[in-house]
């Protein structure tokens, strides 16, 4: 049996996107509330009833928050062009090493618009 856990987080940050034209919105400094959704599968053990604890998943995500959360993202090494997609592969490069059973990152900027990593 293989069971897929998922996992939310918030953090607020401004950026903007560098290489986009000079008069487009996303170019000039803006702000969002970013929610994060962490997702690991496997399979359930059996004595425990469950595939991982949900606190392994905030104590892997805790370092993350701390560089993301009231920081301007540009600023932040691997994110000079910090589009959601940028944000997502980030997110999993620092992940997955913590967390083998990662199988999904997903960042959302508003509430109409996210996007979905699943790693290489």
């Amino acid at each position: 049996m293989n069971i897929e856990l998922r996992k939310s987080f918030q953090f607020e940050a401004a950026h903007l996107l560098p290489h986009l034209p000079e008069k487009h919105k996303c170019r000039r400094l803006h702000g969002h509330s970013f929610q994060v959704e962490v997702v690991v599968a496997g399979p359930l053990d059996a004595r425990l009833g469950w595939v991982m604890d949900y606190a392994e998943i905030s104590a892997a995500f805790k370092p993350l928050w701390e560089k993301l959360d009231h920081y301007y993202l540009n600023e932040i090494p691997g994110l000079e062009n910090p589009t959601s997609e940028n944000v997502a592969v980030w997110i999993w490069q620092k992940l997955k090493p913590r967390l083998p059973l990662l199988t999904e990152v997903v960042v959302a900027e508003t509430c109409t618009a996210r996007c979905v990593y699943r790693g290489p």
